[in-house]
């Protein structure tokens, strides 16, 4: 029964970093913050993607076009669950990315490029600090 609890408790912390990344969101779009805004919809669209399954190469390839499924919900697949190790995981990517182009751009000497980076791995991790603080209170 422990092993379960301890299952529900990482889905939760998951589900936890991503609605903060979401209500974060709302409120750097309501800030005009473009930093954070632009951190935050990666971060999304990087979890979202990580959730897609991949389509088989040759489903379609026999239908003639008037054959392929067309319209809301034609092409709807199942998509992958994340676990919260996975979740945290790729935010945490998310975050070293930016931190290891941030390097690069100081580097080559483009130093508002590297500020930005940095400031948008600091958004990133802030979430992630938030929704880890969240799940260890439960």
């Amino acid at each position: 029964m422990e092993h379960g609890t301890q299952a529900e408790a990482g889905e939760r912390q998951g589900r936890e970093i991503r609605e903060g990344l979401r209500a974060a969101l709302t409120a750097a779009m309501k800030a005009r913050d473009r930093v954070a805004v632009a951190a935050l919809r990666s971060t999304l669209a990087a979890l979202e993607n990580a959730e897609a399954v991949d389509r088989p190469a040759g489903t379609d390839a026999r239908l003639g076009i008037g054959q392929i499924p067309v319209g809301v919900g034609a092409a709807e697949a199942e998509r992958r669950v994340l676990t919260s190790a996975q979740v945290v995981g790729l935010v945490r990517a998310e975050v070293a990315e930016r931190e290891a182009a941030a390097r690069e751009y100081e580097r080559s000497g483009h130093v508002e490029q590297a500020e930005r980076l940095r400031g948008e791995a600091g958004v990133i991790a802030a979430q992630l600090e938030r929704g880890a603080g969240t799940a260890a209170e439960d």
